[in-house]
């Protein structure tokens, strides 16, 4: 009660892409705006957060707004991974290479007891059958968690495996000499016409020098480790250097039932692309209103990837969670691990 607007533009200036708020700045535009300034959106953003604190405070919110208030914080904390995976990407743009600074980093490999050297991962084994998947939205006390997680379901499977940790870079450096990038053989047909259409030659962010290869971090260039897990790399790449090694991504349910009991490289380091197509659990229904277009409606033409990153918050790390991203998207903080069918 009592609340006024703190600008009249301000609705549609933010509005991202909720049809339900009303009209909202084309995105490809957005960009372009220069206004409001900076400071201008800062003392909007602390009129916001004591109207939300006074809110909170006065113990009038009920069940349904409070629980919108909780998918705004988790909403929040999405972006704070997602505004360092853009700082990354408008650095690398710049030809003097500058740091961000100071910020979270992959863990050093040898640190976790997982980031072994490249050729000696081992095999996390699993007899497949009917398997439950998913988060049971109605069991009290279970914590917060997406729309899109739910409702548990039961998934057969057949006997697979996976890699106990995630693709290194001296793998891919093996895979890039092979020809890995010139051979439409290992490529899915729109992912070979992007690798062309293009220019792709190796991951996001890397690039050749005399001394061998560096990439480009938070902190700046930095000499590429061959034991590190690699980064920046697309679903298409991913599937492609799987096929390179006679093997496979995981599906979504095989990564789920494998993850739990497993920490090491599952949480922490990269988002995992799955070979699951991001799409609607059985029996999901979205909320009425514009917080049903929070999920629902992005469930086309991308993929699942699974686990966390090192710039994950805490509390989004869980064996249920979703995350997707389009097939060439290379700009996250994504990883690979490879699967293998129990008879190869």
């Amino acid at each position: 009660d009592g609340y006024r607007r703190f600008g009249d533009d301000y609705a549609y200036l933010f509005n991202s892409y909720y049809e339900a708020v009303g009209d909202r700045q084309p995105r490809p535009r957005r960009g372009l705006i220069t206004r409001p300034t900076v400071d201008e959106v800062g003392d909007y953003r602390r009129s916001v957060d004591s109207a939300m604190t006074d809110a909170l405070a006065s113990g009038r919110l009920d069940h349904d707004l409070l629980e919108r208030v909780e998918l705004g914080l988790h909403h929040e904390q999405q972006h704070q991974e997602l505004l360092l995976m853009d700082a990354l990407h408008l650095l690398a743009q710049n030809p003097t290479r500058p740091a961000y600074g100071a910020g979270p980093a992959l863990p050093a490999p040898g640190t976790d007891g997982a980031s072994a050297p490249a050729g000696r991962s081992g095999l996390l084994e699993h007899d497949g059958g009917l398997v439950e998947v998913g988060r049971d939205a109605s069991v009290a006390g279970d914590g917060f968690g997406y729309d899109n997680e739910s409702p548990r379901h039961r998934r057969w499977l057949e006997p697979f495996a996976v890699e106990d940790r995630l693709v290194t870079c001296g793998e891919w450096v093996e895979f890039i000499e092979d020809g890995g990038y010139r051979r439409p053989e290992l490529w899915l047909s729109d992912g070979w016409h992007t690798v062309v259409a293009m220019g792709w030659e190796s991951p996001l962010y890397w690039r050749r020098t005399e001394s061998g290869w560096q990439r480009f971090a938070l902190t700046g260039p930095v000499e590429l480790d061959s034991d590190e897990p690699v980064a920046h790399v697309s679903y298409y790449e991913a599937d492609a250097f799987a096929r390179w090694r006679g093997a496979r991504l995981p599906s979504e349910a095989e990564w789920e039932v494998v993850a739990t009991g497993h920490r090491d490289q599952f949480f922490g380091h990269l988002w995992q692309w799955t070979s699951s197509a991001y799409s609607p659990y059985p029996g999901f229904t979205p909320a009425e209103g514009a917080v049903g277009e929070y999920n629902g409606k992005f469930m086309v033409d991308q993929q699942v990837l699974r686990g966390s990153s090192f710039a994950t918050p805490p509390g989004h790390a869980r064996t249920t969670y979703r995350n997707f991203f389009p097939s060439a998207a290379r700009w996250a903080f994504n990883g690979v691990r490879i699967a293998h069918d129990a008879n190869r």
